[in-house]
């Protein structure tokens, strides 16, 4: 433990020093780097279907399109690469392209290899893919069931591991509680959109077979190991390497090492470096998400609403494969379960499976959301049902003041805090009497008012060893022991005497050069201006350790503190050398106000650079005690940090803040609109060393939680597509919608890090959510309530229940598939020509391949059935599809049935059309259609309103081209097709 003496910096809002690179357009992201000449672009082909098994690739077409390098397939990979790691003990292999199926939507299946991305895009897209649909399971309860469709047949089943826990004696705890009450959620999936999607350099020096791969990743951490045994090669023949700025992360940037990979053995087959940055629609849909987990929680509580036990039953939902680090976030907070309370009897069982959906990974807060929404759902519910005050019944089950640092039934070691001073410094400061009178003022008024509440402990710093609990304890023995979480830091020296640090943590908008000069100035008596701080990572030059990264809020309290602590080195080594200078002893020696001196007779003074360059430029004067002052590296790693004992209890975390919100929501009645009308969130981060980051982060954290709470959701349909592939069905929130927040604290400094400083950043992803969830259920007057909180889904509330629609079926109408999105319409068109021509037009491959937007040509297969290859857009979507279109239930001239179905890189659809033509005079046709088709993959992840009304347009087009060319919008074209059929007659 290290006191922190009294600082001059830390605890300012100085100005931020990367800001005036971000916000004037001159930082450097990955897609703004210069790149090596002969740099090619990488496209990538990507499953359409939920589920299927790769009967072939014909890739030939696309490998004649010029400009075209190289294409890779999963036989390719398979042969240059190892399975990646897979992170519990189970006979399944993850590589990170599809190999014998496809197992969600987005899944790469080839990589187009080109002079550019325009000329891969162009490729990809004649990538041939001969897929056999398989049945899919995207709900993970039923991915249990005995009969559901299996991902991975060598595993057997789509359960990939399962622990049972115990602490304390739940059993005799709920034997002898008064009451037992229950609650089970299903927390959703969702994601944290960064502006900067993910991007790839990569090379391959054959010489020395080791690859260069620079990348918007948040890491190295753990992953380096996974991708260079994935490269089959050697840890420093893999060298990684970031830009200086990345536009946002929030964990999501740790799933982009299998493209990583990818991109790895594509510069290797192609000699050449490869870039690739993803777009939009392939984030959303095939980057990762974050878990999303059914949990059935059952306390044991007595009459006055303390908990004597808990009972956890979670299934976690991570997709397709189970990649590394997972399953971390179902494992993160395993060491706390119990929240911010005192409960000494715990009971978990966990399960996790593999559905058809997107693998997940890191996301701001992982684990903490998922664990806190069902543990604050519960403590309403028991509120409600024993008819208690919701606030004394977490005043009551809160972990008293005195007991800290407190160990948790489940071994975490909650190092300082006083959970009670903090709720009431919220309840005062906040006005929640206020609140309260508030909401009986609008009840009385007939409105639907409610108010919520949650607390919550956020850790951080998490011991690397926490995600072995999901192994038995003698698996981990075979495995050995995995704990810490190792923090490095360097300070440098130049001749000038000039100060420079390193710290091997990527920022994401953290704000890491600004702190660290705040740090490092304090320790050795310098303006935070003089001080120069290198924040990218090159594992080829850096020092760093496996747990080094930006992940689970370890900057402040680890990184940060490595930082002081390698400046307290330098600065003790400084002191020596000014004492031998100044004719004093190094106790009487101070840094400050960039000299060093006597604190006896400040007077007797010298400059910092030239104590500080000593080293430099006259290392034969310095005393033997100080070595030099060059350069100074630190490993800093906790002791309360142990690996899992025998007994499955682990510290997960070392630090551990305290968050208590409350708020009031108001719930428009004709509309199911919910609005915020007060926020009040309470924070216990230790020592808060940069405040209006501080609050930057609990806005951030806010805003995020805010999405969870009432826009975002990864939604897809039974066959696995995936139906939220855009920003206007997977609705984020704006600046419009997130409100003001009143932001309180609490100090309790930590006594496990060397700043006292916690982590601060997730916190509200965590509190925010429920606590909205409590407030609209309590305004409603429910038990259970659903993220996200729709208008729609509220809505349900309070509307009687509809009657059936009464829509019956069109003749000849076919319905889309389960999953797929469904398209309907009708219109009309007026022709200038005969039924007789208008129909035979219809049958006619030259007149429909003039007509159909998009056709790059038509071929008549027999009399009633036609091939067709088209190019077609809606919205930020547009791909070449081949069409096959059949004609039935013919009525001669009068009216003709359509079947088609569509497949392309981009996705597939089918459907049917009823066209009628009526005579309406001598000459005149009116063609009627309507129209109701299903559709799949890429293209139908495009917001459903803005499909429907392309697919209005499309179809529009085509009668409008028919009318054009019946009715003379082309000069001579009724002529030539008469005088054709003519012929043909």
């Amino acid at each position: 433990m290290i006191n922190p003496p009294v600082d001059r910096w830390i605890g300012q809002s100085v100005p931020r020093v990367e800001d005036a690179a971000l916000l004037t357009g001159r930082a450097s992201f990955i897609d703004d780097l210069p790149t090596r000449a002969g740099t090619l672009e990488a496209a990538i082909v990507r499953s359409p279907h939920g589920h299927a098994a790769i009967r072939s690739i014909d890739i030939a077409e696309a490998a004649n399109v010029e400009g075209v390098v190289a294409i890779l397939t999963g036989a390719v990979i398979q042969r240059l690469t190892r399975s990646m790691t897979v992170g519990v003990k189970a006979d399944v292999e993850c590589w990170p392209i599809a190999t014998d199926r496809v197992r969600y939507v987005g899944e790469p299946v080839a990589i187009i290899v080109a002079e550019n991305r325009y000329v891969a895009e162009d490729a990809a897209e004649r990538v041939a893919v001969d897929y056999e649909i398989l049945p899919a399971v995207v709900d993970p309860k039923a991915a249990l069931d005995v009969d559901a469709p299996v991902l991975h047949p060598a595993l057997g089943s789509n359960l990939i591991n399962e622990r049972l826990f115990s602490y304390g004696d739940p059993d005799a705890a709920f034997r002898e509680a008064p009451h037992t009450i229950a609650i089970e959620t299903a927390y959703p999936r969702n994601s944290c959109t960064p502006i900067e999607t993910y991007g790839v350099v990569a090379g391959y020096d054959p010489g020395e077979d080791a690859y260069d791969i620079c990348a918007n990743f948040q890491g190295p951490f753990s992953i380096h190991a996974v991708v260079a045994l994935a490269l089959k090669v050697p840890g420093n023949r893999v060298r990684l390497r970031t830009p200086p700025s990345s536009g946002g992360s929030y964990g999501v940037k740790q799933g982009i090492f299998p493209y990583m990979i990818l991109m790895g053995v594509a510069a290797r087959v192609c000699g050449r470096p490869v870039k690739w940055i993803e777009d939009r629609l392939e984030h959303l849909s095939a980057s990762v998400s974050a878990t999303n987990r059914v949990t059935r929680l059952e306390a044991a509580v007595e009459a006055d609403g303390r908990i004597t036990a808990l009972s956890w039953d979670q299934i976690e939902d991570c997709g397709a494969h189970l990649r590394a680090p997972e399953p971390a976030t179902l494992y993160r907070m395993h060491g706390n379960m119990t929240g911010a309370y005192a409960i000494r009897n715990v009971a978990i069982r966990n399960r996790v499976v593999l559905t058809n959906k997107t693998p997940t990974g890191l996301n701001r807060g992982f684990g903490g959301p998922q664990v806190y929404y069902p543990l604050e759902r519960l403590m309403q519910r028991i509120a409600r049902q024993l008819e208690l005050d919701p606030l004394e019944v977490v005043r009551r089950n809160l972990v008293p003041a005195d007991a800290f640092p407190y160990r948790t039934a489940m071994g975490a070691l909650l190092d300082s805090g006083d959970y009670e001073a903090a709720l009431d410094r919220a309840v005062e400061k906040g006005g929640f009497a206020e609140l309260l009178a508030r909401r009986d003022a609008m009840r009385a008024e007939g409105r639907l008012y409610g108010i919520g509440l949650a607390a919550a402990v956020e850790p951080s710093v998490s011991n690397m060893g926490y995600i072995t609990t999901v192994l038995t304890p003698q698996q981990r023995e075979k495995a050995g022991p995995k704990n810490g979480a190792q923090a490095t830091a360097t300070i440098a020296i130049d001749p000038l005497g000039s100060v420079s640090v390193k710290v091997a943590s990527v920022p994401q908008g953290q704000g890491h050069r600004t702190v660290l000069s705040q740090v490092v100035a304090d320790e050795l008596g310098l303006a935070p201006s003089v001080i120069a701080v290198v924040a990218d990572v090159d594992t080829s030059r850096d020092a760093w350790s496996i747990a080094s990264g930006n992940y689970s809020s370890r900057f402040a309290p680890a990184v940060a503190g490595a930082a002081k602590l390698a400046a307290g080195r330098i600065r003790a080594k400084l002191e020596t050398i000014a004492a031998s200078q100044l004719n004093t002893t190094p106790d009487d020696v101070e840094l400050a106000s960039g000299r060093a001196r006597s604190k006896a007779n400040p007077d007797n003074s010298l400059s910092f650079a030239r104590v500080a360059a000593a080293a430099h430029w006259a290392p034969g004067t310095l005393p033997d005690a100080a070595d030099q002052t060059i350069r100074e590296t630190v490993f800093w790693t906790p002791e309360e940090l142990t690996a899992p004992n025998a007994d499955d209890e682990v510290n997960s975390s070392l630090c551990h803040g305290f968050i208590f919100d409350f708020c009031g929501v108001e719930i428009d009645r004709q509309t199911g609109e919910p609005r915020i009308d007060r926020y009040v969130t309470m924070h216990d981060c230790g020592r808060i060393l940069h405040p209006a980051m501080v609050d930057g982060q609990v806005r951030g954290g806010f805003a995020h939680a805010l999405g969870a709470a009432f826009f975002e959701e990864y939604a897809y349909g039974a066959d696995g597509s995936f139906q939220s592939g855009t920003l206007a069905d997977y609705l984020i929130p704006t600046v419009m919608e997130v409100p003001d927040l009143t932001i309180l604290h609490h100090e309790t400094p930590s006594p496990f890090t060397p700043l006292g400083a916690k982590g601060v950043g997730e916190g509200n992803c965590m509190s925010t959510p429920v606590c909205i969830a409590n407030a609209v259920a309590d305004a409603l007057g429910v038990d259970d309530v659903s993220l996200p909180l729709s208008p729609s889904r509220i809505s349900a509330f309070l509307a009687d229940d509809e009657p059936p629609a009464r829509n019956p079926k069109r003749r000849g109408e076919a319905s889309a598939s389960a999953g797929q999105r469904k398209l309907t319409g009708e219109g009309a068109a007026d022709v200038a020509a005969p039924r007789e021509d208008v129909w035979r037009m219809l049958l006619d491959p030259a007149t429909l391949n003039a007509i159909i937007p998009g056709s790059h040509g038509v071929r008549k297969l027999s009399e009633t059935h036609f091939a067709a290859d088209v190019t077609l857009g809606v919205g930020p979507v547009k791909g070449r599809y081949k069409a096959d279109i059949e004609l039935f239930d013919l009525d001669e001239p009068n009216a003709v049935t359509l079947r088609g179905k569509t497949t392309g890189a981009l996705g597939f659809g089918g459907g049917e059309g009823r066209i009628t033509l009526t005579e309406t005079a001598p000459g005149q046709t009116r063609i009627a259609y309507t129209y109701e088709a299903g559709i799949g993959g890429k293209v139908a992840s495009v917001g459903g309103r803005l499909l429907d009304g392309a697919a209005r347009v499309v179809i529009g087009q085509f009668f409008k081209a028919l009318a054009n060319h019946a009715g003379g919008g082309k000069p001579g074209v009724v002529a030539r097709l008469k005088a054709l059929f003519g012929r043909r007659a």
